[in-house]
């Protein structure tokens, strides 16, 4: 185990610990920072999409041409 990881299961585990009011006040505090809420969507949606199937840059560039995005 990484020290990153170590240090990531320290928090993990005493979040877990904390009371449900207290677990939701740390999960609203992060939520209301933009850049970390962005950040979870991020992994979500990344998370949400892991079974798609990749499509080649070429295709996914050609398309943003023809609908003018790019």
């Amino acid at each position: 185990m990484t020290a990153r990881e170590a240090t990531a299961e320290v928090f993990w585990t005493a979040f877990r610990a904390l009371p449900r009011a207290s677990r939701e006040a740390v999960l609203g505090r992060l939520l209301r920072d933009r850049r970390t809420r962005e950040d979870f969507l991020d992994i979500a949606v990344s998370l949400a999409r892991t079974s798609e199937k990749s499509i080649p840059y070429e295709k996914v560039r050609a398309h943003l041409r023809k609908t003018g995005r790019l």
